[in-house]
C-alpha cells in the first residue's frame, strides 16, 4: 500500500467516526422518544427502554453509514485540497486514479461492515424487537396495570395496585368484581403478579382475602387466602402466532418464505427486501465516486470548490431519493427492481467519466496534464 493511501485513510478514519457517532446519537435519540410512553405509563424500566432502542440501531446503520463515507470523504478531501495538500501530491506525479483510491478502500470496507448489518445484524435486531414488543403489548401488568391508579380492565372489573416491587411483583392490590351485579366480589392482597400460562393470562394473588356480598339477602361472605387465581383468559387473544415482517427474515427466508397466506400475501415484498439488502452496500461505492469526482475533477483550486461541493451533495441526493423512488415502486412492480441498479451503476459511471477527465468542459478548470 502506498504511503498517500495510508495517509489519506488516516485522514478519513476520524470524520467517519465522528460523522457516524453523531447520526446514530441523533437516531437514537429520536427513536427513543417513541418509546417514553412506554418508561411513563407502562412502568417498563430504562433497561427494557434502552435495550428496545438500541435493537433499532442496526437498521438505522443501514442508512447513516453511506452517508457518513460520503461526509467524511468530502470533507477530508476538500481539507487536503485547503491545505495544499492534493496539489504537493500531484507535483509527486500521483494521478486523481491514485488519489482516489483510498476513498474507495474505505467504501469497500465500510460495504463489508454494511452486508453484515443488513444480512444479519438487522433481521436479528428486528425480530428481537418485534419480539419484545409483542410480550410488552400482551403483558397486562406492563400494559394495563398502571400503580396508583384504578384500572378498568373491562366492565365491571376494576384493578388497584399501590406499587410494583422487583421484577414483575405487584403490592398493595384491590381487585372488585362488579360482573354479576347481585353479587359482587371485593379481593385483598399484600402482593401479586401477572403470568401467561398456555391457557391465558391469570392474576395471582398473595395473602389476602375475598369478600362476597349477597346484595338481595345482605349476606357477606369471606375467605381467607394464601394463594388465590384470577382468571383473565376471556380478556385478551389466546393465539401466540406472531408473522414475521420482511425486515425481520433472514435472507434465505426472504428468498424462501413459506407457504402460509400471509407469506403469499407478501411475496412481492420479500423480494424487494431482499434487493433492497443487496443495494444497501453498494451506495457506499457510488457516494464515494460522487464524492471524489467532485473534488478531485478539473484543477486543484481552492476558488469554486463550494461549487464542487454543493453539486456533490445534490447528486448524493438525487441518488438517494431515486433509489427510495424506485423501492417503491418496486413494491408494486417488482420487474422495476432494474431500475435500481441502473441507478447506481449510471451515478458511478458519470462519477467516473468524470474523474478521468469527460467532466473538463464543465466550470471546474482541469488537470495539469498528466497521464490517468
Amino acid at each position: 500500500m502506498r504511503g498517500s493511501t495510508r495517509y489519506i485513510l488516516r485522514q478519513l478514519a476520524p470524520p467517519l467516526v465522528v460523522v457516524t457517532i453523531t447520526l446514530t446519537g441523533v437516531v437514537w435519540l429520536s427513536q427513543g422518544l417513541r418509546f417514553i410512553d412506554m418508561i411513563v405509563n407502562m412502568g417498563l424500566s430504562a433497561w427494557t427502554f434502552v435495550e428496545l432502542t438500541l435493537l433499532l440501531l442496526p437498521t438505522a446503520l443501514v442508512y447513516i453509514l453511506p452517508i457518513s463515507l460520503f461526509c467524511a470523504i468530502l470533507f477530508t478531501y476538500h481539507r487536503l485540497n485547503a491545505d495544499s495538500e492534493l496539489i504537493v501530491m500531484r507535483a509527486a506525479g500521483l494521478s486523481p486514479r491514485t488519489l482516489a483510491a483510498p476513498a474507495l478502500l474505505c467504501a469497500g470496507i465500510v460495504s463489508i461492515v454494511l452486508y453484515a448489518v443488513t444480512l444479519y445484524l438487522m433481521p436479528a435486531g428486528m425480530r428481537t424487537f418485534k419480539g419484545m414488543q409483542f410480550s410488552i403489548r400482551h403483558d397486562y401488568a406492563a400494559v394495563l396495570l398502571k400503580e396508583g391508579v384504578f384500572n378498568n380492565l373491562t366492565d365491571g372489573l376494576t384493578v388497584y395496585v399501590r406499587e410494583r416491587g422487583a421484577g414483575s411483583e405487584l403490592l398493595g392490590i384491590l381487585v372488585h368484581d362488579s360482573r354479576i351485579a347481585d353479587r359482587p366480589v371485593t379481593m385483598m392482597a399484600e402482593r401479586g403478579m401477572m403470568i401467561r400460562t398456555s391457557e391465558g393470562p391469570r392474576f395471582v394473588l398473595v395473602g389476602g382475602n375475598r369478600q362476597e356480598v349477597e346484595t338481595e339477602l345482605g349476606h357477606l361472605s369471606m375467605l381467607y387466602f394464601d394463594r388465590y387465581m384470577l382468571d383473565l383468559g376471556q380478556y385478551t387473544s389466546r393465539s401466540d402466532y406472531r408473522w414475521l415482517e420482511p425486515s425481520e427474515r433472514y435472507l434465505h427466508e426472504l428468498i424462501d418464505p413459506g407457504d402460509t397466506l400471509d407469506d403469499v400475501n407478501n411475496a412481492d415484498k420479500m423480494r424487494v427486501e431482499v434487493h433492497r439488502r443487496l443495494l444497501a452496500p453498494l451506495y457506499c461505492f457510488a457516494l464515494a465516486l460522487i464524492a471524489v469526482a467532485a473534488i478531485l475533477s478539473g484543477e486543484l483550486d481552492r476558488r469554486g470548490q463550494w461549487r464542487r461541493v454543493v453539486a456533490a451533495v445534490a447528486a448524493a441526493i438525487v441518488l438517494q431519493l431515486i433509489g427510495l423512488f424506485v423501492l417503491q415502486l418496486a413494491a408494486r412492480t417488482p420487474s422495476l427492481i432494474v431500475l435500481a441498479y441502473l441507478n447506481l451503476a449510471a451515478a458511478g459511471a458519470a462519477s467516473v467519466y468524470v474523474l478521468m477527465g469527460g467532466g473538463r468542459k464543465w466550470r471546474f478548470a482541469r488537470w495539469p496534464a498528466e497521464t490517468f
